[in-house]
């Protein structure tokens, strides 16, 4: 399916994942909402959007901020007439045994990982409703699956997100709305540790990029609910 002159949200997408999201829409010559809370690197991106054929509008919030991300929504209504797709990348994480895990740590990454994506995707849907389409797709990973030493808090916020993901799809549905998440292993990233693995053996930020664009390209009556995404050979 063509995906040209629809209207993506991006969140955290000055960098990494949320960007290589971006530039790939803007293959598509699609219009993108660049969210992020650093407005230089999220200019940076906008420039690397057009020069592609995009349409880039830099929206800089913090996604944890209800009045924030309302802000976008109008914004993107405002100048585009409609919002086609929302990815929710946006996200932290902080490492360390539970009794060595802050509370503000902790609190923080359910305020991104969680919250922002719960706020993003309330304010999104009335509008989906209304056009009676559009598409979802969460960014989660397989640690929401899986458990690791040090990962009590970030791991949870991603459980968390999986459960919240599989909930929307069945209310969302009915709208012809297609949820989907998308759980990729580690990533070659300045947030992944790697665990000194070979970056170039790893995941990339592409490889999520064109997951995600898969499950765009499906027909409308098809859905890709889920997407566990891994290395082939991760030495």
């Amino acid at each position: 399916m063509s995906l040209q002159n629809n209207v993506a949200i991006v969140t955290g997408a000055s960098k990494g994942i949320g960007k290589a999201i971006a530039l790939s829409f803007a293959k598509e010559k699609m219009n993108v909402v660049l969210v992020a809370r650093t407005e230089s690197a999220l200019e940076k991106t906008a420039g690397e959007v057009e020069e592609l054929g995009g349409n880039a509008l830099v929206v800089p919030v913090d996604v944890s901020q209800e009045g924030e991300v309302e802000q976008v929504v109008a914004k993107t209504i405002e100048t585009f007439g409609k919002i086609d797709v929302l990815i929710n990348n946006a996200g932290m994480g902080s490492f360390a045994p539970v009794d060595e895990l802050s509370t503000q740590d902790f609190d923080r990454m359910f305020a991104v990982n969680m919250r922002g994506v719960f706020l993003c995707t309330r304010t999104v849907l009335p509008h989906m409703k209304k056009q009676k389409s559009g598409a979802i797709i969460n960014i989660s990973s397989l640690a929401g699956k899986n458990f690791f030493k040090g990962g009590s808090g970030y791991a949870a916020t991603k459980w968390a997100l999986n459960g919240f993901t599989k909930c929307l799809m069945l209310e969302a549905r009915e709208y012809d709305i297609r949820v989907s998440v998308v759980c990729p292993g580690s990533v070659a990233t300045e947030f992944s540790p790697h665990s000194g693995k070979d970056p170039a053996k790893i995941l990339q930020s592409q490889d999520v990029a064109d997951a995600v664009l898969t499950i765009l390209r499906l027909p409308p009556n098809a859905l890709m609910s889920e997407v566990d995404l891994r290395p082939t050979n991760p030495k």
